[in-house]
């Protein structure tokens, strides 16, 4: 057997590929303890230790891995703008993202709002609220639960808070989505 193949081989099993490291998008799903529905969005150099990795963390706090499009269904992806509410007037910042496509404005219980687009039109919106003046510190886009969507929110267990600290800890996680809202009792037991 030639040598460049051996080398090959065992850079291959030691997780670097040709030119580095190859890392890929990696997507699980699942439910919490009271049968909450997660979203899992990873990068991974090893996609077989990190569902393993996943794979426990769902067990250990009392949730179940599910299959691909198990929990998909229950969530949208949304392009989300959040501004800060310091001085800005709630009428006019709907009118203006209205103006640049967004779908709905609310406001995100902490003194802001939450500007909601479709992703396509994310950049536009972005675009109408840069020109109007209005500050935003950051837009992204997110995963919607469809409870959400309808105003309901289920309230979450201390399981289910913590494994979805669990997974955001965890290296190759980028991106945790739930449908569930967390409420303050719980996150001050969690920490």
């Amino acid at each position: 057997m030639p040598r460049d193949n051996i080398e090959r081989a065992i850079a291959r099993g030691a997780g670097a590929g040709e030119g580095g490291e190859s890392y890929e998008a990696v997507s699980y799903e699942g439910y919490g303890s009271g049968g909450a529905a997660l979203i899992v969005e990873g990068l991974t150099d090893n996609r077989n230790r990190t569902a393993a990795d996943v794979r426990f963390l769902f067990g250990k706090y009392g949730g179940s891995l599910g299959t691909p499009g198990s929990v998909a269904w229950m969530f949208e992806r949304k392009g989300l703008i959040a501004v800060p509410g310091d001085g800005v007037d709630g009428d006019e910042l709907t009118l203006v993202a209205a103006d640049g496509g967004a779908e709905d404005v609310r406001e995100d219980g902490n003194g802001g709002y939450e500007v909601i687009a479709d992703p396509a039109d994310l950049s536009a919106v972005r675009t109408a609220l840069e020109d109007a003046g209005i500050a935003f510190s950051s837009a992204d886009l997110t995963m919607e639960g469809a409870e959400h969507r309808r105003g309901r929110h289920r309230p979450g267990s201390l399981a289910d808070a913590r494994l979805v600290e669990a997974l955001e800890e965890h290296d190759d996680v980028q991106d945790v989505y739930f449908n569930f809202d967390i409420p303050d009792a719980v996150l001050e037991e969690v920490g």
